[in-house]
Order: structure tokens, then C-alpha cells, then sequence
């Protein structure tokens, strides 16, 4: 896909990939030489390496909601290249290709051309830089207080009786335990 293509997306909210655990559906805030800044409801801004995107989707009366709010000083991370990117990332907690079994995480301690490291505990883990689908650095919006607080009061109108039912489950395994 070229670069005018993505250009004429901006602003709009698209779902890249149809599926799969790299999909995600985001407004998408820029494109760059070789990636796209791609803002998420749950995951925040995740960079994609448009080299690996096989497909795009776009809903052409724009829409859907993201259920988020863009402040007006909004920023993020940009770079003219992917590897640029990763070189402004470098000691900053990461997670890279966001889904399936090729998922990371971990503190982005070292860049080349090859190949990035990550430090998770006491791991080091060494991936390709060509085999980075995608990866984000954990900057997120928050919801609108009104949505965080009409999920408390959901929580709050959990009934008396689930309560209970709750409570007695969980002495029941405690007694369980003890027995053992």
C-alpha cells in the first residue's frame, strides 16, 4: 500500500488487518516513511510497520467510536523511520507485536540494525528488527470520568444475593485448603 493511500486515512478511524491478534481498529494519527502511528482505545498509540500490514479497513461514513476524547496537546513519539523510532524507545518499557505467540514485553535496552533486546526480569530476549510487526510504549488516554465512574456504579449494583454466593465460594475453598 503507498504512502498517498495511508495519507488519505489520517484522522480517520480504520481497522488494520482483518483479523487475528495483530488487528486492532484506532483513529489513525499519522504515517511516516515505513510505519503508522495508530491510536487505540485499549492499547494506546501502537506504531505499525506497514510492511507487514496485509490489509486495511475503512468504514466509509467514519462512523465508529473509539469511546475517547483526543486532548488538544495530545503528543507522541515520532520519527522518520521505524528504526528511528525504535532508537527514541530505547530504555522505555515496551510491548512488541501486541498479539499471538510472538508477543514481547520488556524494557527496550538495545538497538541495531539486526536485532532490538529486551529485559524482562532476568531475561534478555534478542528478536529480529525485520520481525517487528508492531509496538507501543504504554502512552494511553483515559476514559472519560463519567464512563469510569458508570462502571463503579455498575460494580456497586452487584446484588446482595451475588455477594453471598461470592463470599460462600470463596470460604468454601479456603476450607478446601485447610483440609489439604
Amino acid at each position: 500500500m503507498n504512502k498517498d493511500m495511508w495519507k488519505s486515512l489520517v484522522g480517520k478511524t480504520i481497522k488494520v488487518d482483518r483479523g487475528g491478534p495483530e488487528s486492532r481498529v484506532g483513529k489513525l494519527m499519522d504515517v511516516l516513511n515505513d510505519h503508522l502511528v495508530l491510536l487505540t482505545a485499549d492499547d494506546g498509540v501502537v506504531y505499525y510497520n506497514t510492511h507487514h500490514i496485509k490489509s486495511v479497513t475503512e468504514n466509509s461514513k467514519d462512523l465508529v467510536n473509539l469511546g475517547i476524547t483526543i486532548p488538544e496537546d495530545f503528543e507522541y513519539k515520532t520519527a522518520d523511520s521505524f528504526s528511528g523510532l525504535l532508537d527514541q524507545l530505547k530504555f522505555q518499557w515496551v510491548k512488541i507485536n501486541r498479539g499471538g505467540p510472538e508477543k514481547l514485553e520488556g524494557v527496550l535496552s538495545d538497538i541495531n540494525k539486526d536485532f532490538v533486546s529486551l529485559i524482562n526480569k532476568e531475561e534478555v530476549v534478542r528478536l529480529s528488527t525485520y520481525h517487528i510487526r508492531n509496538i507501543s510504549y504504554g502512552l494511553k488516554i483515559e476514559q472519560a470520568k463519567n464512563e469510569k465512574s458508570n462502571d463503579k456504579d455498575s460494580e456497586e449494583n452487584v446484588s446482595q444475593s451475588e455477594q453471598q454466593n461470592l463470599r460462600q465460594r470463596v470460604v468454601r475453598s479456603e476450607d478446601s485448603q485447610v483440609r489439604q
